[in-house]
Parts: structure tokens; sequence; C-alpha cells
């Protein structure tokens, strides 16, 4: 019987392959395109367009900024703007309530477009304590996410979701980028974003290493 195939397409040309990743896949522009494709919520919105994963992951970068004062090392920051890159090459963002009826394989899956990413960008694993920040920062905007984005009300982001996670007031992109607070950006602009903020840290990392 003849090897499926396993690969798929990136937008610059080159193989995914998505059960054994390397870090030489994809591209950064792949890759942002990717995020910006890619929806939260399963693509339910209160808006016209629904939320992009790409600007979600803007999003919890910011909030880490802020919770930790603004010192916050390049590396750290871009770990946080790439916390959910593997579903952008996978272009699939699981809604919770679905995971643990798609199995291992799925979680396995994951775990190795993960590792790719970790590698091709040099970031370092998790600590206990690293990640438990960076989940406060997640739910956080999951939270309000639900609220302002996906339609929930704050009894059922608390009872339904299960997020204790405060809702915020004020959404942290339209601080940093203007525009009408807690909407979903378009696809295009949300590339467009990403990949400068991705440019941008990858850039400070090289200068700090030279």
């Amino acid at each position: 019987m003849a090897q499926q195939r396993a690969w798929v397409r990136m937008p610059s040309g080159k193989r995914l392959d998505l059960l054994n990743p390397t870090p030489f896949d994809w591209d950064d522009a792949d890759l942002a395109l990717g995020l910006a494709r890619t929806y939260r919520w399963g693509g339910h919105s209160a808006w016209p367009l629904p939320l992009s994963v790409a600007q979600h992951s803007i999003t919890v970068m910011l909030l880490q900024r802020a919770a930790l004062g603004g010192r916050i090392d390049p590396l750290t920051e871009l770990r946080e703007l790439l916390h959910d890159a593997e579903e952008g090459l996978l272009g699939f963002d699981a809604l919770s309530v679905i995971k643990p009826f798609l199995g291992e394989g799925f979680r396995e899956l994951s775990k190795r477009l993960e590792y790719a990413v970790f590698l091709r960008y040099g970031l370092p694993s998790w600590t206990p304590v690293e990640h438990a920040r960076h989940k406060r920062a997640d739910r956080l905007a999951a939270a309000s996410e639900a609220v302002h984005v996906a339609g929930w009300s704050r009894e059922e982001v608390r009872d339904t979701l299960k997020i204790r996670a405060a809702v915020l007031r004020d959404d942290p992109l339209a601080g940093a980028y203007g525009g009408t607070p807690w909407e979903p950006w378009p696809p295009a602009l949300a590339c467009e974003r990403f990949l400068a903020e991705l440019a941008r840290l990858t850039e400070l990392i090289k200068v700090g290493e030279r």
C-alpha cells in the first residue's frame, strides 16, 4: 500500500510535513498568514469578521508585557507571540469542548508542530512559573474575547466556559494600534501586524546576540 501524503503546500511553496515537521518547512510569512486565517471560537463572532489567532496572539503578548511592567526580554515576548503558532501551521484551532474527542493522535501532532516552532525560533521551554504566568494572560484574553467578540455574557464565561479570569473593559490592541476596540481585524491586516511583530522581535534578539 502506497504511503499516504502527510505534507501540505505552504504559500511560499515549501512543504510542511504535518507528521514529521522540521523548522525549515515554512517561512515567517507562511506562519503569519496561517495564523491570520485561523479563527478562534470556531469562527463564531458578534462582528462581521471572526477573530484570528494572529490577533489573539498579539493581545496575549501585550497583556504579558503589561503584567511584567514592560520589563520583558525579546525572547520571552517572542514566545508569547508564538504561543499558538502550531495552530497557524495546522490551520485549525480546536474548540476546547472537542479536544477530548480528538484523542492522543491530535495531541501528539500539535506537540510535534510546537516543538518545530520552538526549534526554529530558538524559544526556551516554559518553566512552571513562566507557564502559569502565560496562562493568566491567555485566560484574561480568552475571557475578554468571549464577551466582546464572541458574544457570551460574563455569567456564561464564568459558569459555562469555566473561565475565572476577569473581563477587560479596554482592548489592549486599541491602545497600540487604534481602531474600534475589540473589533476583529481583516486577515490581511492581522497577517501584516503579526509579521511586523515577529520581524521586530527576531531582529532585537539578533542584535542582542552580537
